[in-house]
């Protein structure tokens, strides 16, 4: 499982011309599911996500966790952090775990960071969404669950 984690002012996505998710100070969350993923690979990355600190203290250092400053997060479920480039110039997403691992995995982390104290929006899985955000720093962590 694979998390791209962006600090925000503020966010939201849109489908189809409508605002389905939208928060304001916390992280953007473009999650990718692997083939084989379980709820560990879940365990993992909520754990890590609502304890990072990434958010700046009274001295300016990234020193306050999400939970801290009382964030939110806006996530957004994203195949494409799976793509495999190697061969040719189109990308092979045969690493992506399928609808049907995928959606119930990226509901359990969404209700994991929920069950933590952080109040989750959320994009439409598998739809044509735009995602409007105002990068905070930027701050930019990529988290893999298969590398703890």
């Amino acid at each position: 499982m694979r998390a791209v984690i962006q600090r925000v002012s503020q966010a939201k996505v849109v489908v189809d011309d409508n605002t389905v998710g939208q928060i304001g100070k916390g992280f953007m969350i473009l999650l990718g599911v692997h083939e084989q993923d379980t709820q560990t690979d879940v365990d993992y990355l909520v754990g890590k996500i609502s304890k990072l600190r990434v958010f700046e203290d009274d001295q300016q250092k990234m020193n306050r966790s999400i939970i801290d400053v009382g964030g939110e997060i806006l996530s957004i479920s994203q195949f494409t952090l799976f793509a495999d480039t190697k061969k040719g110039n189109r990308p092979s997403f045969v690493q992506a775990a399928k609808p049907d691992v995928a959606i119930p995995l990226y509901e359990a982390f969404n209700e994991g960071l929920h069950q933590a104290g952080i109040p989750v929006e959320t994009g439409i899985f598998g739809a044509d969404m735009k995602c409007h955000l105002v990068n905070d720093g930027p701050v930019t962590i990529i988290i893999d669950s298969q590398n703890k």
